[in-house]
């Protein structure tokens, strides 16, 4: 699943290409017809992103909210759109405030697309925790919820009503950069650890959203062992089960916490 840095990438695309003009919405596949009609023809006044949220606000008050989920992708292109290929829930076309360029976007798969009103954004933005990607984030709301919970920290970090826009990847990641177990109770958690923790995440999210990709090791770090997949940067845990830890040698372990799969090094991050 698309996680944080990936959303306020599109947002800030979206944005950067459509606000300020008129953008034609409409739905190939037909499973959003409704909810395009509602929004065809208006100006986009911005686009945002709320940790795995995308959320369009047209200049009708209403708003396109998308939640990507495991399969949802957008398609981009310039210039004029030929016919759609495959199951196209939403279809943006538009020139933004300069109209000197076309631009296209084909969305497919997400878990959500729908139109909702004010109401509707802010009781969901209301069940989100902070988002380290939000400029007016307060990660003392996730500390009250994490020093009080006897949840293990891999599992609240994971929890987007706690901090929203983290997901599997950087869960790992930033843990084993910190030297915390996954399975430590959140009350365990100091706030100076909190705070480190919280600033690391911010200063990584933004990486991502700057260069489209996580890049997680530190610079000393990057080299040896290739990553997990061809076409990403190295990790230091993360999909590297039954390797040896970049840092110590010891074995990278996996397990599944509340349905997740979870890696961790032993020797870095002791319980």
């Amino acid at each position: 699943m698309p996680e944080g840095h990936t959303l306020h990438r599109l947002a800030k695309a979206h944005h950067a290409r459509f606000a300020g003009g008129v953008v034609r919405v409409s739905s190939p596949q037909g499973r959003f017809a409704d909810g395009a009609a509602l929004v065809d023809g208006r100006v986009l006044v911005r686009a945002e992103a709320w940790g795995k949220h995308l959320l369009h606000h047209y200049d009708s008050g209403l708003v396109v909210h998308v939640h990507l989920g495991l399969y949802g992708k957008f398609t981009e292109s310039t210039g004029p759109l030929g016919d759609p290929v495959g199951q196209v829930r939403m279809r943006m076309a538009g020139a933004g405030k300069s109209g000197a360029e076309l631009y296209g976007a084909d969305l497919r798969g997400p878990t959500a697309c729908e139109v909702l009103h004010d109401p509707e954004v802010a009781a969901l933005t209301a069940r989100l925790g902070p988002d380290p990607l939000r400029r007016n984030a307060d990660p003392g709301q996730a500390w009250q919820r994490i020093h009080r919970s006897a949840r293990s920290l891999g599992a609240l970090l994971m929890d987007q009503s706690v901090l929203a826009g983290v997901g599997n990847v950087y869960r790992a990641e930033v843990l084993f950069r910190h030297g915390i177990s996954p399975y430590r109770p959140g009350k365990s958690l100091s706030r100076t650890e909190w705070d480190a923790l919280w600033v690391d995440l911010v200063e990584l999210m933004k990486v991502g959203v700057r260069r489209g990709k996580m890049h997680v090791v530190r610079p000393e770090d990057d080299h040896g062992a290739p990553s997990y997949a061809a076409d990403r940067p190295r990790t230091y845990v993360y999909r590297r089960v039954g390797e040896p830890c970049r840092l110590c040698g010891a074995t990278v372990l996996h397990a599944v916490m509340e349905g997740r799969n979870l890696f961790w090094c032993p020797s870095c991050q002791p319980r």
